[in-house]
């Protein structure tokens, strides 16, 4: 690769005067795994033509249980280096808006980012655990600017009260419902906790408005970390995907009428119609496996989810005593989670719908009390 001819020590600062380090932003799109943009490094030599992208978010969407590895946190990510061109094209085609925001470094920081990259594209190297809010194609970038700059990076303080990580996807996904419950549904009590700005630069818009205002402090003095900012991309026509027509409230709420009527139905004949028992006991009991292996996820912000009070995986212990009419302590323990459920949503925010399905059991729980009476 020329880059590697032309910069392979990567510590000759003299070869740096014409050299541009850059962050480069993109815009969402309407692919899932791009509906929080992307964030890569840009290097240009203005002298002999070189310009590559660093792309942190190289994956192989069709990995062995690529989706099931990166619920569980599992999912390895890598280096990639490309020029521009293709780069930019590709955001272009999907109408995305790309800005590069030229980093104003010494010859000698330029010459550390560039060894830093050479070494992170090394063979052995390239490769790394993927973490969503933690270590992905946003934070790497920052953090190898950050590791070799003469100095430490200052960011203007935000205004306001600091998002949590669950709001601040809530932005990025409003216009995907169903996506947004996939996420509340997996994120637990630690993603309703207010964040840093450190934290909150996981997301690629956001690291660009902190790098447009931060500065460099060295022996004293200050300098902006942006010593330019262009666009390369304008922000093109997007074909936005339509979602299930059923909002997941919707859906519910359909869900909850059904629940009522057989409530009424099971009033009038003094029996419960146990079939509608084992339905809700198997989907609550199958979701609450999902959430019971999150639980050993290596996203930390999945350890502690009150949901799974609701969505309990115990459930489907019980379905056959249930569907046999024997008695059980089931119930008892259905009405103690579900206290404690509704207790919680006092300080998890929970999954669109959660709450609907909440009232749902607890009709049950009301129906076999009445009918053992």
């Amino acid at each position: 690769m020329p880059i590697c001819s032309v910069d392979a020590a990567g510590n000759d600062s003299m070869k740096m005067d014409s050299v541009e380090i850059s962050l480069i932003t993109c815009t969402p799109h309407e692919e899932i795994y791009s509906l929080y943009g992307h964030t890569a490094l840009r290097y240009r030599n203005l002298r002999n033509g070189d310009d590559f992208v660093f792309n942190y978010g190289v994956f192989n969407f069709n990995a062995p249980h690529f989706v099931a590895r990166f619920v569980l946190g599992k999912t390895d990510y890598e280096l990639g280096i490309a020029p521009l061109a293709p780069f930019c094209r590709y955001y272009k085609d999907w109408g995305s808006k790309v800005t590069e925001q030229v980093l104003n470094l010494t010859d000698d920081e330029k010459a550390r980012v560039v060894l830093a990259l050479m070494i992170n594209a090394r063979p052995e190297n390239k490769t790394y655990r993927y973490n969503f809010f933690y270590d992905n194609c946003s934070t790497r970038p920052r953090d190898i600017i950050a590791n070799n700059v003469s100095g430490v990076i200052v960011y203007a303080p935000h205004e306001g009260e600091a998002p949590t990580y669950r709001e601040m996807l809530h932005e990025l996904t409003g216009h995907h419902p169903w996506a947004t419950m996939g996420n509340d549904l997996l994120l637990g009590l630690k993603a309703d906790l207010s964040t840093t700005t450190r934290e909150q630069q996981f997301l690629p818009m956001n690291l660009m408005a902190d790098f447009s205002k931060a500065q460099i402090y060295t022996n004293g003095s200050y300098r902006p970390l942006v010593k330019e900012e262009r666009i390369l991309v304008e922000p093109g026509i997007q074909t936005v995907e339509e979602d299930f027509p059923l909002s997941p409230t919707l859906c519910f709420l359909l869900f909850a009428a059904i629940a009522v009527t057989i409530a009424i139905v099971e009033y009038k004949r003094h029996r419960c119609l146990v079939w509608f028992d084992a339905l809700l006991m198997l989907l609550t009991g199958i979701a609450g496996c999902l959430l019971f292996v999150m639980l050993f996820s290596e996203h930390p912000t999945t350890s502690t989810n009150l949901q799974i009070l609701l969505l309990n995986p115990v459930s489907l212990a019980f379905i056959p005593s249930v569907l046999l009419h024997k008695k059980t302590i089931y119930w008892n323990i259905l009405l103690t989670c579900l206290i404690l459920f509704f207790a919680g949503w006092f300080i998890q925010d929970y999954a669109e719908g959660m709450e609907i399905m909440a009232c749902c059991l607890l009709t049950r729980f009301l129906s076999h009390k009445r009918n053992d009476e």
